[in-house]
């Protein structure tokens, strides 16, 4: 369904290609649908997807000058770090589970990619030496169950000195009755408040329903027990939105 997402999107940018028209000639703009659990939907325009650097949020730009050495960009979307980073001279690939964002990334001109999970590349026996979480890309630990397995993963891949460089957002300062009561009601099953349970609509496809964690320091801090990663720096600059860099304690250079 992302694929799709970004795919038309790409079109819309190019004028060319699979567009889905407003009637007539005119292309609408595309709209990634967001469903959550309680029922709440928003919207997300696409386009945001390929946007170049100068039209990122701050942190974003400001977390590609914290890469250093072979970079994997874990969930790669649309390539648009993948491609800031070529065009750095960075080495970099674009990991992703989607085969239609892996296909966008090609037709725009990212050159080394991988279609997998981050568990299925780590038995590739690739090495890097940072990895690139971009978009709220910390969210894919999902919370308490899929977070250690993830982890490990990157662990598997990272080379001694390596870093994870990945952007998260606080969702506790809000008084917005509707999130206070969504917070409230993971807490009550075991959950961590922000650990949205969606799923994603595009025209008439939908994913199937998956975690996505939006967590506070603290809480990233208490998925990092006992994993071997470490909290090695905090730029909160844009709070709520962070920039977290890990480091693997067994991992650091001497």
């Amino acid at each position: 369904m992302f694929g799709a997402v970004v795919r038309d999107a790409l079109g819309v940018a190019r004028g060319v290609g699979t567009r889905p028209p407003a009637g007539g000639r005119l292309p609408r703009p595309v709209i990634e649908i967001v469903e959550r659990d309680d029922g709440l939907i928003t919207g997300v325009m696409a386009a945001g997807y390929l946007a170049e650097p100068d039209q990122w949020p701050a942190h974003d730009r400001r977390a590609l000058d914290l890469v250093h050495g072979r970079v994997l960009d874990v969930g790669v979307g649309a390539g648009r770090a993948a491609l800031a980073l070529q065009e750095r001279g960075v080495p970099v690939t674009g990991l992703d589970i989607s085969p239609g964002a892996i296909a966008v990334c090609r037709a725009r001109g990212v050159r080394e990619l991988a279609h997998a999970s981050v568990e299925e590349h780590a038995a590739a026996g690739q090495r890097y030496d940072t990895f690139l979480l971009l978009g709220n890309n910390l969210g894919l630990l999902e919370g308490r169950e899929r977070a250690p397995g993830f982890l490990d993963a990157l662990a598997r891949m990272a080379s001694p000195g390596a870093r994870v460089i990945a952007q998260g957002t606080d969702p506790y300062g809000t008084t917005d009755p509707v999130q206070v009561g969504y917070h409230k009601r993971n807490r009550e099953h075991g959950r961590f408040g922000g650990q949205l349970r969606l799923r994603l609509r595009y025209r008439e496809l939908a994913t199937d329903w998956f975690d996505y964690l939006v967590c506070s320091v603290d809480e990233l801090s208490e998925l990092l027990s006992g994993t071997g990663w470490e909290l090695s720096a905090l730029d909160d600059t844009d709070a709520p939105y962070y920039l977290a860099t890990l480091e693997h304690r067994n991992g650091r250079r001497v």
